[in-house]
């Protein structure tokens, strides 16, 4: 029985997977977007955003425990460099899964899976440099907080700067 076992083993015993999942996030990582099946995408996914969080902190320590992984140097270089760099400002959320229908031979899922921020038709509305706030602990009250605070505060000041000038 395989209660509460959530890992999804590919048809593949442990070693292939990890070699298999090293491989793909190596290809994801230097090309920014692959095509492959949507269950190896899923899986995927929940093996390079790891990975991804760690090259935030370029350290020794940290591109050696992503080596470990990915046991590929110009994978490695890019990470650390190009992709970190992209993706500093953003909490997570580093990839995105796009269905694209069935393969013809064998009738699988496939899908696209891509880095969110090397795609530049859908970043088309936002600015480029900013990333959007994600955490939602207290929002509306510290907002309201600060426009209580803030409307107080404006009508006091605007008659000291009419003062000066008149």
């Amino acid at each position: 029985m395989r209660h509460g076992d959530k890992v999804n083993n590919l048809g593949r015993t442990k070693a292939h997977r990890e070699a298999l999942l090293g491989n793909l996030a190596c290809q994801l990582i230097q090309h920014k977007r692959i095509v492959t099946t949507t269950a190896k995408a899923k899986s995927l996914r929940g093996f390079v955003e790891p990975l991804i969080t760690k090259a935030k902190d370029n350290t020794t320590h940290q591109r050696r425990i992503v080596f470990g992984y990915l046991q590929d140097k110009e994978a490695i270089k890019e990470l650390f460099g190009t992709v970190a760099e992209k993706i500093a400002g953003r909490p997570g959320g580093y990839t995105r899964i796009i269905k694209l229908g069935y393969r013809p031979g064998d009738n699988a899922d496939m899908a696209m899976i891509e880095l969110v921020d090397f795609n530049e038709i859908y970043k088309k509305g936002e600015e480029k440099g900013t990333a959007k706030k994600t955490r939602r602990s207290g929002g509306r009250k510290k907002a309201a907080e600060k426009a209580v605070e803030a409307s107080p505060a404006a009508e006091t000041a605007a008659p000291a700067e009419e003062a000066p000038s008149a």
